[in-house]
């Protein structure tokens, strides 16, 4: 069995990651696996343990980096996030396509580890579109969503770092483009 492809989906908050893996994982011919990242941040209504999130305290997530344990991790207002080294291989391993959906910061740290990585970068089709998205949410303070979108101008600018760059107008616009460059992908692996 051959070993499966790492695909990093990132881009700034708010952007629609989640919207549009969850779209990617309609198509089965992509063979695609989640990787779950661990959070130290309280769970959104409707997330679930183990499924969205590995919801863990500060000290635990500490542990796993002290123990090198995370492939990557990073600190976003007041929370850690991070991804299980040990999970994605596993799955990588089994010939799954693993798909890690993760923040700037982390997807750079991923990059330098694994080279050989798909990195695609998802951008809003503009700044004003991104903070009516962000403030739909209704999860969040004034201030978070303030820091939110200066982190995300920043992430924006890193755009260039991977290999690929998608717009996501609509949710199956995006998740059409992000398909066809993995099938391309996988082909080439060939």
């Amino acid at each position: 069995m051959a070993k499966g492809l790492l695909i990093i989906l990132s881009g700034p908050s708010g952007v629609g990651k989640g919207t549009v893996r969850a779209k990617l994982f309609e198509d089965e011919s992509l063979n695609l696996a989640y990787s779950i990242s661990m959070t130290t941040r309280e769970a959104r209504p409707g997330e679930v343990n183990g499924r969205d999130y590995f919801f863990v305290d500060r000290e635990t997530f500490e542990k796993k980096v002290a123990e090198g344990g995370l492939l990557e991790h990073a600190e976003f207002v007041g929370n850690y996030y991070g991804t299980p080294k040990d999970h994605v291989e596993e799955l990588l391993n089994a010939g799954k396509n693993v798909l890690l959906e993760i923040e700037v910061q982390g997807a750079l740290q991923v990059m330098a580890k694994c080279p050989h990585a798909l990195t695609i970068f998802l951008v809003p089709p503009s700044m004003e579109e991104l903070e009516r998205r962000i403030r739909g949410r209704r999860t969040e303070s004034e201030e978070i969503v303030r820091q939110r979108l200066a982190k995300a101008e920043r992430e924006i600018k890193t755009k260039d770092n991977y290999k690929h760059v998608v717009v996501n107008n609509t949710v199956d616009q995006a998740a059409t483009d992000i398909a066809a460059i993995i099938k391309t992908q996988l082909q080439a692996a060939q």
